[in-house]
């Protein structure tokens, strides 16, 4: 049993570096992409389109992810999803070599959109390596450490984030988008390889009863309800992804107006440290008795600093805001995963973690797509006029960026209220009672 337990452990291990490299690849070009489109174009509208419709298509494609995972070995669709990642990627060099810069960075032409939406899709290609890394530490790692692997996770996706926004800024700022896309593909070729050659043990069981169809949202579905509060939880983490949505689409353009393309990937690379960590502090100590009093605890944490950073034109303050935003994150995605990886049978869980992920994120793209124009076309020149300083500059002080600070503010005051409330519902009661009282997935890393 210490053999096969070890065996276990060597194979976690290499899937979780593995994705961490392929995570690394396409993190690293994306990021360097949205940095390039914001410094080429200057359009808060433009970086808004391209994140929300990242996490469009991250929710659009949830269910049939997590359908794939359930109905094939984890193994064979991480290969897949690792060579569609490496063809979008090739296809979008050669755009990138062959058209002119000067209609590159056209945005009334498509080459602008061919571009940038290949890299997108090779991004979204990889999405399906995070669901399957969920359902292995179901897989491989038992009940009681379970937390701690997550936390393990959180710290690797640190690592991950803080290489790869420390040298996105340098990269992009130095060598510029043409290297950039040449190392992105070279780590996602060189992960794929090193793929090829893992074994992952599986249960004997690997293709889920009803879930024959390509994309089974009515397994997903039932698989949710047949879990007490669970839908609760995703409904709160729909609203709580709202801020996601303006993270993604403003918090760039709001470094990149405060320092330097090199400055801003540095800052928040060194920033990443603070998911290390959280995901440290977790893999050592777990999240306690109940995790989803963990994760509400977490989200508090996260309105009051979104809050907060951004009230003064202050780069020691953004600094220590998304230091403080990296931190606690991790202990809102190991709540959630150690929640779903005890209450809801392995055989299911790569639709119901496909579900969570499609319906939490919807909420994303919509705030990204609604706030880029809103901040561009009201509420940034509103907050510059004479009016919205006088109305406003008793909060958010004098500087640039003082349409976003808003945004930021309304938005996490809507999202505290929201978060305290949780706390007196049926469904935080519910679940709390059913992850404390049984774990289906008891033995099912032993059978691996």
């Amino acid at each position: 049993m210490h053999t096969d337990q070890a065996h276990r452990s060597r194979a976690f291990n290499h899937v979780l570096g593995n994705t961490a490299a392929a995570m690394l690849g396409t993190s690293f070009l994306w990021f360097g992409v949205i940095f390039w489109a914001y410094l080429e174009t200057r359009s808060v509208l433009a970086t808004s389109v391209m994140n929300g419709a990242y996490m469009l298509g991250m929710a659009l494609l949830g269910v049939p992810f997590g359908t794939l995972l359930d109905r094939h070995r984890k193994h064979v669709v991480m290969m897949g999803s690792a060579a569609a990642t490496t063809v979008f990627y090739l296809a979008a060099g050669a755009v990138l070599l062959l058209v002119p810069r000067n209609l590159l960075t056209d945005l009334t032409r498509p080459w602008f959109w061919l571009f940038t939406g290949l890299a997108l899709l090779g991004s979204m290609a990889a999405v399906i390596r995070g669901i399957a890394l969920s359902t292995t530490v179901t897989m491989l790692v038992e009940s009681d450490r379970r937390a701690n692997a997550n936390g393990k996770v959180g710290a690797v996706n640190g690592v991950t984030m803080l290489v790869t926004g420390v040298l996105s800024g340098l990269a992009m700022g130095q060598l510029g988008i043409g290297w950039v896309t040449v190392i992105g593909i070279a780590v996602v070729v060189a992960s794929l390889l090193h793929l090829a050659l893992i074994r992952i043990p599986e249960p004997t069981i690997v293709h889920a009863e009803g879930a024959q169809r390509s994309v089974d949202f009515r397994g997903a579905w039932l698989a949710v309800v047949a879990v007490p509060g669970l839908f609760g939880l995703i409904v709160f983490s729909t609203f709580n992804n709202f801020l996601a949505g303006v993270f993604m689409g403003l918090l760039d353009p709001y470094g990149l107006e405060l320092v330097s393309v090199e400055a801003w990937g540095l800052l928040f690379g060194l920033s990443s440290v603070g998911v290390i960590l959280g995901g440290a502090i977790i893999a050592r100590n777990g999240l306690g008795k109940n995790p989803l009093r963990a994760f509400l605890l977490a989200c508090l944490g996260i309105w009051v600093v979104s809050a907060t950073f951004t009230l003064r034109d202050s780069v020691v303050l953004l600094t220590v805001g998304v230091f403080g935003y990296m931190v606690i994150t991790p202990f809102i995605e190991a709540a959630e995963q150690t929640l779903l990886q005890r209450v809801v049978p392995f055989e299911k869980q790569g639709r119901v973690f496909g579900f969570a992920q499609a319906v939490e994120i919807s909420a994303a793209p919509v705030s990204a797509f609604v706030i880029g124009p809103l901040a561009e076309f009201w509420l940034i020149p509103y907050a510059e006029s004479p009016e919205g300083r006088a109305d406003w500059g008793w909060l958010l002080g004098d500087g640039d960026g003082r349409g976003i600070a808003l945004v930021f503010v309304l938005v996490s005051v809507v999202g505290l209220i929201l978060t305290a409330a949780a706390f007196l519902t049926r469904s935080y009661r519910l679940l709390s009672d059913t992850y404390a009282t049984s774990d289906v997935n008891e033995g099912v890393a032993d059978s691996a």
